[in-house]
């Protein structure tokens, strides 16, 4: 029925995103009395999942109802609330607020979820009479998901069938497209490397560290270029090689109490670990923290954005620093001492290279793969600290010799342990990686860009 009598309710149907689907779970009516807030938080009358849609804000976007009109159809207006990624109408971002007609597609940021605006025409209830057909209903034992999927259309599109072609840029935002040409490249370099053995283990070395850091930098949920995190990589093996290491030797081995014990020495728990936090846990923390506090200070003279993509301003630029300072110092500490001296004394002790040559591959794996709970760990919490420090200069000195301190203590007492027992040495990884972890966690709670940073799939809701 049409007419006088007909009304118009209006309604938002989600048409594209991770929760798009058919069925009422996918379609919000706008109420004509109060407005309609989209966003992550739990107050919003559109409440949309904080993993799913990393890309919403809180409070992303309101629909208000205007005055009825002579005809008593209502109108309604889409404002954006000042959103980190802003509010997209029919593909042009919205600044302030405009008036809805039916069919706009409104987007939630560039790549976010999208919602089309529409009326449905209701009428009042008629008269049946004896020609009425009425649809029979689905039964209690239909299954309800298989009727709601008959109402889908037979024909299937070309993006369908090809989906690659119509994926765009969500193919590398969120399906981990780089990652995969990644793997494929090293597996690739490794299978061309059979038979080269120090080739292979660079390789595969360089392949563990990589999926180790992309783990850390996933959880810190933030964005970072991929030169600045190689740059710092990169100056920290540089430090390694240069004659700066025999001055932090001299300094932390021979003036402070941090001689490390020779192979003859059988010092007790304590005098190990006291001679571990100078000359293993002191050294190395402020070794591997010099790239991290050299990009602050290189950042401070460049102008915006250059200044925030290079320097650390807050906890999680101090963590993606400093476990990419802790990738580059653990690369070379072991492919260039632990690996070849136990490669050596094996090859020595058996008389076959072969032999050598797989147990070096043996230590390498967990080295570097352990590297999350070891000196990625210890440099990522003081990382924490350095950050944290930028962020509250009144305190800075004090949280410094805080997250210092910490650092090198857990860093000692991971290589005090390490000769006593397997078990404790367990307990003292799970406590540096617990400690990493709850670093990264207070740093996105403490994050003043959290709201533009990208959600993961372990965190949940920043």
């Amino acid at each position: 029925m049409t007419g006088k009598n007909a009304r118009h309710n209006a309604f938002l149907r989600l048409v594209s995103g991770n929760g798009a689907a058919f069925g009422s779970e996918s379609r919000y009516s706008l109420l004509t009395s109060k407005e309609v807030v989209i966003g992550r938080d739990p107050s919003c009358q559109v409440v949309l999942d904080a993993m799913t849609y990393r890309m919403v804000s809180r409070r992303h976007a309101v629909v208000r109802p205007l005055s009825s009109s002579p005809d008593n159809k209502f109108s309604w207006l889409l404002c954006d609330l000042n959103s980190a990624n802003g509010t997209y109408l029919n593909g042009q971002r919205l600044y302030g607020c405009q008036e809805l007609h039916a069919g706009d597609r409104i987007a939630l940021g560039a790549d976010g979820p999208q919602f089309v605006f529409e009326y449905e025409l209701t009428s009042p209830p008629t008269t049946l009479t004896s020609k009425t057909q009425i649809a029979p209903l689905p039964s209690a034992g239909m299954n309800l998901h298989n009727h709601t999927q008959l109402k889908q259309p037979d024909s299937v599109s070309f993006t369908q069938l090809f989906p690659i072609i119509s994926t765009g840029k969500d193919l590398t935002r969120k399906a981990y497209l780089i990652p995969g040409i990644l793997t494929v490249v090293f597996v690739v370099l490794m299978f061309a490397t059979v038979g080269q053995p120090q080739a292979n283990q660079v390789i595969v070395a360089i392949y563990i560290a990589f999926a180790a850091y992309y783990f850390v930098y996933q959880l810190c949920g933030k964005q970072k270029p991929w030169w600045v995190l190689m740059g710092v990589a990169l100056s920290t093996t540089l430090i390694l090689l240069s004659p700066l290491l025999n001055l932090f030797i001299f300094v932390f081995r021979e003036i402070l109490p941090g001689k490390l014990p020779s192979p003859q020495d059988s010092p007790t728990f304590t005098e190990l670990l006291v001679r571990m936090f100078f000359g293993a846990g002191l050294m190395e923390e402020l070794l591997k923290a010099l790239p991290v506090i050299g990009a602050y200070f290189i950042a401070r003279g460049l102008p915006s954005p250059w200044r925030e993509r290079i320097g650390v301003w807050e906890p999680l630029d101090g963590i993606l620093l400093g476990t990419a300072s802790a990738v580059g110092f653990t690369l070379l500490e072991t492919l260039g001492q632990y690996v070849p001296d136990i490669t050596q004394n094996v090859t020595q002790q058996v008389g076959v290279g072969a032999a050598g040559q797989l147990v070096g591959l043996q230590l390498l794996i967990p080295r570097i793969l352990g590297s999350v709970a070891g000196h990625m760990a210890y440099s990522g919490y003081l990382g924490y600290f350095i950050g944290l420090a930028v962020l509250k200069p009144r305190r800075s000195w004090q949280i410094l010799t805080v997250g210092y301190l910490s650092a090198a203590a857990l860093h000692a007492l991971w290589n005090a342990t390490g000769s006593i027992n397997a078990l404790l040495l367990v307990v003292v990884g799970v406590l540096s990686y617990a400690f990493l972890m709850a670093a990264i966690l207070k740093a996105r709670a403490l994050s003043p860009t959290r709201s533009q940073n990208f959600a993961t799939r372990f965190l949940g809701p920043k």
